[in-house]
């Protein structure tokens, strides 16, 4: 494994240690939201001009399961 350097406010590490915050476990939920949300902006950003362009089909012939609503 590769390893990179690490830096942290050391204020916000003492304050983290004081709170008894288990800092291993609190960075990896926090990179994994991180990842989930910059892979999801990268979807939508890719995926801009199709979802744009079903919208308008939406909007001009309706949408696919109009005709089989029972409500």
């Amino acid at each position: 494994m590769n390893t990179k350097h690490l830096s942290i406010n050391s204020d916000l590490l003492r304050q983290a240690k004081e709170e008894k915050i288990n800092l291993s476990q609190t960075l990896e939920k926090f990179l994994v939201q991180a990842i989930r949300n910059k892979r999801r902006q990268e979807w939508l950003d890719n995926s801009r001009e199709a979802i744009e362009e079903y919208a308008q089909f939406v909007e001009k012939h309706g949408c696919f399961g109009d005709t089989l609503r029972c409500f």
